[in-house]
């Protein structure tokens, strides 16, 4: 089993989806073993990568429980719950019929 260092630092140099894949297979297991906050943050990049964005929250919470001061935790979680609010925002819950261009 590798160190946990060699695979943050291979998660933070790779672009490609299978490796990514892998490297996450490696960290669940390190993260079985035993909790780090290194790990968890390595895991909710490659999460947010996936557009799996529960998931990634709920590690940088994580995160946050152990460590309350860790600002890279703190701004990627604002960050993924900005996206989440824009990317649920129903266009269709108040329309402007009377508006809109296209229906002239």
């Amino acid at each position: 089993m590798r160190k946990p260092e060699e695979i943050i630092r291979e998660a933070e140099n790779t672009t490609d989806k299978k490796r990514l894949e892998s490297l996450l297979s490696e960290i669940n297991m390190l993260l079985d073993k035993q909790p780090d906050i290194d790990l968890l943050l390595c895991r909710a990049e490659i999460l947010t990568k996936f557009q799996q964005y529960g998931s990634a929250i709920n590690d940088y919470n994580k995160v946050l429980e152990a460590d309350p001061d860790s600002k890279q935790a703190a701004t990627q979680l604002d960050l993924l719950k900005t996206i989440l609010r824009y990317a649920n925002t129903d266009i269709y819950a108040s329309p402007n019929t009377d508006m809109d261009p296209w229906l002239e």
